[in-house]
């Protein structure tokens, strides 16, 4: 007789681990269309308490914490750093407008307005204040993230960088980086943002010498003439994106892709009236108006004594014609415009003489803008791009510092030029003519303030200047330096550009006159604790020259510019 074993009955707890493994059993039949799968059994005493978590193509080191993770599993208090700085710098400016008044915008003047006739000195002065915060945490060797917050503050700049109206002493638009007087969502105006924030692998997927920065970060490059950080302006520049390194014995390769539209700072305003990189409404407000940045930068280190940099940029302006109407076509990042930038530097460095020259081209194409002037460019709004580039520049130096000498004094001397034209304004005033082409050179993200005089009353673009520049070091901690410099339009039809590349002075269209002014700087430093603190006091005078009593009137005065400066770094 045959016996009939029986199972015993599975009590309450045993219930629901059955339940839970047939679950887990169908799904796994389901989802993986397998014939069989293993028993499941929970570990004694564990509970299932969130959803099975599916495999992910990026790494899962750990488990995703429903509301209170562990803490402190990964760091390492020796790997993490920090840096920051701190400065406070008064400045004073009179006759803003050479003795006459200053517009809403920073112009001197209006595109085809007749001379102001002195409405005003509009003289200014206000203090700067700059704070910023690095935090850097190295993962391995190679593997770094980083991150720099920073504050920017003016005082006394009378609620924003212009003030009601732009009448009177309300600020001056020139020289303000940031205001107080609350924007859109009712925060400040350039007040905290982040600076930069990126990961840096080095030696990526194994390649000795392979770099990777994802992130906002600094782009700089050769002597900054056309992407530098800026650190004299409150905010200065960065830009969001990849950028790819690699470095060789022979040669250093960056190769990035960057939109420069975003920001929470007024970062490319920097010395200028308080507005965004890319100005405009509507489609400037969104991605569809971001601009893409493509540069390719090359370090030949082969030569000796020599330094070879040649290198490319693309940028390409996403904003449309309704956006920027009342720009010129000289306007610094100008909307809907392609341009490619092809240039080299070289660098030479040998006894006691140094020299540097560059020369940079730029073509592509751009829309005219005006909706009067649609017609031109085949397509209504203004949206075409049929306005052919073709702009220039070059910048040189060379110096000799007596190395043998007590102080170490050192002389040098500069030419800078950069192309314009007269076409520039035609957008705005009919008696400018016709728009044919935009040959105004594009100085894009530089730092102008170390170049041209430290007024910063030019930009590298429609100009041309000469330069004398002595330095020396008195003492270990102490540096002056004297510059001259001869200001100079390279197109007389074309506009006087400010050290932030917008228009300071309009040009009348009848206006031959080139001779801006010359500009007399003295600055001195003084260093504290090995360089981590340092004061330094400047002035500077530009007398004017023919151009500025033609176009802002015969009684022009010369400008008067002074400021003190504390900077603690550590």
């Amino acid at each position: 007789m045959n016996t009939l074993k029986t199972t015993p009955e599975p009590r309450q707890g045993q219930w629901q681990t059955v339940l839970l493994t047939a679950m887990m059993a169908a799904a796994g039949l389901i989802a993986f269309c397998s014939p069989a799968q293993s028993a499941f059994e929970l570990p004694p005493g564990e509970k299932i308490t969130n959803p099975i978590v599916i495999g992910r193509g990026i790494p899962q080191k750990e488990a995703y914490e429903p509301f209170d993770p562990k803490t402190g599993r990964n760091f390492d208090l020796r790997n993490l750093w920090m840096r920051a700085d701190l400065r406070v710098r008064p400045e004073y400016r009179n006759n803003v407008c050479f003795g006459g008044g200053i517009g809403a915008a920073g112009q001197c003047n209006a595109p085809g307005i007749a001379p102001n006739n002195l409405l005003g000195k509009a003289n200014d002065q206000f203090v700067q204040q700059m704070t910023r915060l690095g935090i850097g945490y190295d993962l391995s060797p190679d593997v770094n993230f980083y991150l720099e917050l920073i504050d920017s503050r003016t005082w006394g700049g009378n609620g924003t960088p212009v003030g009601a109206g732009g009448a009177g002493n309300n600020g001056d638009p020139i020289i303000h980086t940031c205001g107080s007087t609350p924007g859109q969502g009712g925060r400040p105006v350039c007040s905290l943002g982040i600076r930069a924030g990126y990961m840096l692998i080095r030696n990526f997927a194994g390649i000795q010498g392979l770099g990777l920065k994802a992130g906002r970060q600094y782009l700089v490059f050769g002597d900054q003439s056309l992407f530098g950080h800026f650190d004299w302006a409150n905010t200065g520049f960065s830009f969001d994106g990849v950028m790819v390194q690699y470095s060789h014995s022979f040669m250093d390769t960056h190769a990035g892709w960057f939109r420069t539209a975003e920001t929470d700072l007024v970062q490319g305003a920097a010395l200028g009236s308080g507005n965004p990189n890319i100005g405009g409404t509507g489609q400037a407000r969104n991605a569809a108006g971001d601009a893409d940045l493509f540069i390719l930068y090359n370090q030949i280190k082969t030569v000796p004594g020599f330094l070879i940099e040649p290198f490319y940029a693309y940028y390409k302006s996403n904003l449309g014609g309704g956006d920027i109407s009342s720009q010129g076509l000289g306007t610094p990042k100008h909307g809907n415009q392609t341009r490619h930038t092809l240039g080299a530097r070289v660098a030479m460095k040998k006894g006691y003489v140094d020299a540097s020259s560059e020369v940079v081209y730029q073509f592509g194409q751009m829309g005219d803008t005006a909706a009067s002037a649609s017609a031109l460019c085949g397509d209504p709004g203004g949206e075409g791009k049929c306005l052919h580039i073709n702009a220039w520049a070059t910048r040189n130096w060379i110096g000799y510092t007596a190395f043998n000498l007590p102080g170490k004094p050192r002389i040098a001397f500069n030419f800078d030029y950069a192309s314009g034209d007269g076409r520039a304004n035609c957008t705005l005033n009919a008696a400018y003519g016709d728009c044919k082409t935009a040959n105004t050179f594009e100085n894009f993200f530089p730092t102008n303030h170390i170049h041209m005089g430290y007024m910063d009353v030019i930009a590298w673009k429609n100009m041309m200047s000469f330069s004398g520049n002595f330095q020396a070091r008195p003492t270990t901690n102490d540096h002056i330096e004297l510059w001259y410099t001869n200001i100079h339009l390279a197109n007389a039809r074309d506009n006087w550009y400010r050290a932030s590349q917008g228009v300071y002075v309009f040009s009348q269209p009848d206006n031959t006159e080139t001779h801006i002014g010359d500009e007399v700087d003295v600055v001195w430093t003084h260093f504290f604790m090995g360089g981590m603190v340092a004061f330094q006091g400047g002035y500077g005078h530009l007398f004017p020259g023919p151009y500025i009593s033609r176009n802002l009137g015969a009684r022009a005065v010369g400008q008067d510019w002074a400021y003190a400066q504390l900077w603690i770094n550590f």
